[in-house]
C-alpha cells in the first residue's frame, strides 16, 4: 500500500485552475501557503494579495494559476475529497466482508487527519479543518448548478457514492443509502466542528473522533450486528 501510495498523484478537475499548480515550484508554494494562511485568518480574510505577501510574489502570478480564490477552495477541497477517497479504497479494498468493509469505510470517513509524507507541500491536518469550518462556502453559492454541471464536486459525489454501494450491499432494499451516506461524510465535518467550537452540545471530547457515533448510527439504521 505504502508503495501504491507513493506514486499517487491527486487529479483535480481542470476547469478548476488556469494553471495545474502541481506542475511548478511557485503553484505547489501557492497550494502550500494558502492552506496556511486560510488555516490562519479565515477564507473570508483571505486574498490572493495577502497570500502573495506571504510568498514573497506579485498578486498577479497568483492569478495565473487561479481565476478567484472561490476557484482555490474548490480546489483544495477536491484535493481533500481526492485524497480521502484514496484512503478509503486503500483501506478497503481487501475486505470481503460487507460488515467488516463498511466499518473501516467509517473509520476512515470520520477520524482526523494525520500528515500524509507522499505530499510534502500538502498539510492535511491544517487541510481538513479548512474543510470542517470553510467547505461549505464551495458549494453555497448562486453558481452551484453551474460549477456542478462542470463537475467541479465530482470526487465528492464518487465518494457518497462508494459508501452508498456498501450500504446497499448490507441491504439492496434499503431506500435511503444516498442520504445514509451522505449524512456520515457531511455529519463528520459537523461533530468535528460542534466538539470545537459548540462544546456545550456535543458528546465528544476534545480528542475524540465521531466514528463510534457514526458506527453506531449506520449499524442501527441497517440492523448490522455488532457480534458479527
Amino acid at each position: 500500500m505504502h508503495s501504491l501510495l507513493s506514486n499517487l498523484k491527486i487529479n483535480i478537475n481542470d476547469k478548476i485552475y488556469l494553471k495545474d499548480p502541481e506542475s511548478s515550484d511557485l503553484g505547489k508554494r501557492i497550494v502550500e501557503n494558502s492552506i496556511q494562511l486560510i488555516d490562519e485568518i479565515g477564507f473570508d480574510l483571505f486574498t490572493f494579495k495577502k497570500l502573495g505577501t506571504k510568498i514573497g510574489s506579485n498578486e498577479s502570478s497568483i492569478y495565473r494559476y487561479f481565476e478567484s480564490k472561490h476557484k482555490l477552495l474548490i480546489y483544495l477541497t477536491s484535493w481533500y475529497w481526492s485524497w480521502l477517497e484514496y484512503q478509503l479504497v486503500f483501506a478497503t479494498n481487501s475486505i470481503a466482508n460487507p460488515k467488516q468493509k463498511i466499518e473501516k469505510a467509517i473509520e476512515v470517513l470520520t477520524q482526523s487527519a494525520t500528515l500524509d509524507s507522499n505530499f510534502s507541500h500538502i498539510d492535511e491536518v491544517l487541510l481538513k479543518r479548512i474543510v470542517i469550518n470553510e467547505y461549505s462556502k464551495s458549494y453555497l453559492t448562486k453558481e452551484v448548478d453551474n460549477e456542478n454541471k462542470e463537475g467541479y464536486f465530482l470526487v465528492y459525489k464518487r465518494l457518497v457514492t462508494r459508501l452508498h454501494d456498501m450500504v446497499l450491499t448490507i441491504d439492496k432494499d434499503y431506500s435511503y443509502a444516498f442520504s445514509l451516506s451522505s449524512t456520515v461524510i457531511d455529519g463528520a465535518l459537523h461533530q468535528h466542528f460542534l466538539k470545537d467550537h459548540f462544546t456545550t452540545i456535543s458528546d465528544l471530547k476534545k480528542s475524540d473522533d465521531p466514528t463510534n457515533y457514526f458506527k453506531d448510527l449506520v449499524f442501527k439504521t441497517l440492523n448490522i450486528s455488532t457480534n458479527e
